[in-house]
């Protein structure tokens, strides 16, 4: 016989409104929307204003209050009965790549929108408040570093050198950020954040895949970029023989191979990828004397990055000795690897198989805003499939009910954390 209170049956059976969760998500879209379908919505823009008004004024219409900080970050909050608690908080973004679809990052934003509102409609009162964010300039599209506004108040980087940067017009953050209005007076990092849960297109193809409804994410991959020169010496291609060669492209393409190899023996959520190369002199006739490329190397800890990075270190200078040519291998860039908090983990987890939703455990290959907030308080993160793992592209697109059955995923992990008053 069930000990459940009245209180707690009415909120188990609690379900967000699919469809206005959709509708919202293609009314913002049509705010820089383009002709194949997708949006281009630049970070600090005319568009993005707009962007920022609707939403803005849709959780004003919901009764939640909104505070913007010094970066831009916008926090719509719902209070609870204590508000002396720290905000259980979900979010993501809404500036898109230039040729970006409906769904990367507005569909966090829109979805803790969606929670609220079901939440007024059923009349709950929760314990600690619950807020929705947007975080400035996610994308990196306009300006660098990518994940502006959560980097800031993460204190990854300053807001000093978050305001100086300037897109490619010579136009600053700090001067765009006035000029549309949304300069805050609130010091970035300074708002309290009980927990955040983040609400995702997978941006991959491994739920559909597998026909899995739910990813709960564990992690966010890990990343190492590299430069690798490999030096030779151009010579003509047709005097000079095989055996006499020094030829800096088949070295490298050696290197490049074992990229992928490394990778490979490092399974499941190894990645290992080339996807820039310059060869010198770049002729058809002059065997190559240089080639740069680069390699891109990820995995679930830092642990199993320390060994990739030693093992393509040790294939190079093996490659280096046996060919006699040069190999430098120059880190450019390194994003540890963030495991969310197993508390959070679990309320996903445990909110899907409650609502009787497929899932698995995943790991993120994107760099999300809930990387940085990570670092101030605990963290997790909801994936739902989108058609063929496709994103940052026009043609991205996902199932209305996978998107209905995220959101109803993050309203109750939320609540998990958030408490309900009963």
């Amino acid at each position: 016989m069930s000990t459940l209170t009245t209180e707690a049956r009415d909120v188990r059976a609690l379900r967000v409104n699919g469809t206005r969760l959709w509708d919202a998500l293609m009314t913002l879209a049509q705010i820089g929307g383009t002709a194949k379908g997708g949006v281009c919505r630049l970070a600090l823009t005319d568009l993005d204003r707009q962007g920022r008004d609707l939403v803005v004024g849709w959780a004003r219409e919901a009764g939640m209050s909104v505070t913007v900080d010094q970066i831009g970050n916008v926090f719509m909050r719902r209070p609870g009965r204590n508000n002396a608690l720290p905000p259980i908080m979900t979010g993501s973004h809404i500036d898109t790549q230039p040729t970006g679809g409906k769904f990367d990052g507005n569909y966090g934003v829109l979805a803790g929108l969606e929670v609220v509102r079901t939440l007024n409609d059923a009349g709950i009162e929760t314990e600690a408040p619950i807020e929705v964010a947007f975080w400035t300039n996610e994308e990196g599209s306009r300006f660098v570093p990518v994940m502006m506004g959560s980097g800031v108040f993460a204190k990854a980087f300053s807001l000093e050198h978050a305001y100086a940067a300037k897109d490619v017009d010579g136009l600053t953050v700090k001067d765009e950020l006035q000029r549309i209005g949304y300069i805050g007076d609130e010091v970035p990092g300074q708002h309290p954040v009980g927990a955040y849960f983040e609400a995702h297109i997978e941006q991959g193809p491994v739920l559909e895949d597998h026909g899995i409804t739910i990813g709960v994410v564990e992690a966010v991959l890990g990343i190492r970029w590299y430069d690798c020169t490999v030096t030779g010496m151009e010579a003509h291609a047709g005097p000079t023989p095989m055996g006499l060669r020094r030829d800096a492209l088949q070295a490298a393409t050696r290197i490049m191979q074992e990229v992928v190899a490394v990778a490979m023996r490092h399974q499941p959520h190894g990645r290992g990828t080339v996807g820039m190369v310059q060869v010198h002199p770049n002729s058809r006739n002059v065997i190559p004397g240089r080639v740069t490329f680069s390699m891109d190397l990820r995995n679930v800890s830092n642990e199993l990055l320390d060994q990739m990075d030693a093992e393509i270190r040790a294939y190079a200078a093996r490659v280096a000795a046996e060919t006699g040519l040069q190999v430098d291998i120059r880190e450019v860039s390194h994003y540890p690897a963030v495991p969310f908090e197993a508390g959070c983990v679990q309320a996903v987890r445990e909110a899907a198989a409650q609502l009787g939703y497929s899932s698995m455990p995943c790991v993120s290959g994107a760099g999300h805003d809930a990387v940085y907030v990570a670092r101030l308080a605990p963290a997790g993160m909801v994936f739902v499939p989108c058609k063929d793992g496709i994103s940052h592209n026009e043609i991205e697109d996902a199932d209305p009910a996978h998107l209905e059955a995220g959101c109803n995923v993050l309203m109750h992990a939320m609540l998990d954390r958030a408490g309900v008053v009963g």
